[in-house]
């Protein structure tokens, strides 16, 4: 799945698409960054979304939540 400028995620990892605006998402990019798991896909632009994986890192976008959850959509086809 492309998380903008370029930067392409394996959309099967993907565990959860959530916005900035919180402050327990706050404290979870904290944390990463502490760990080692922050991948930060921005370019330098805004962060708008955390992408959460299930190898537990955090992918930081630019890009609206809901855009990213409308690529998620397409990348793994209809639902069965």
């Amino acid at each position: 799945m492309n998380v903008g400028h370029g930067n392409v995620v394996v959309a099967e990892q993907i565990v959860a698409i959530v916005a900035l605006d919180s402050l327990p998402v706050k404290r979870l990019i904290e944390n990463a960054k502490r760990s080692t798991k922050l991948i930060d896909a921005t370019n330098g632009r805004r962060t708008r979304a955390v992408i959460v994986t299930e190898s537990d890192h955090l992918i930081l976008s630019s890009l609206e939540p809901a855009t990213l959850a409308q690529r998620l959509a397409s990348d793994r086809g209809p639902a069965e």
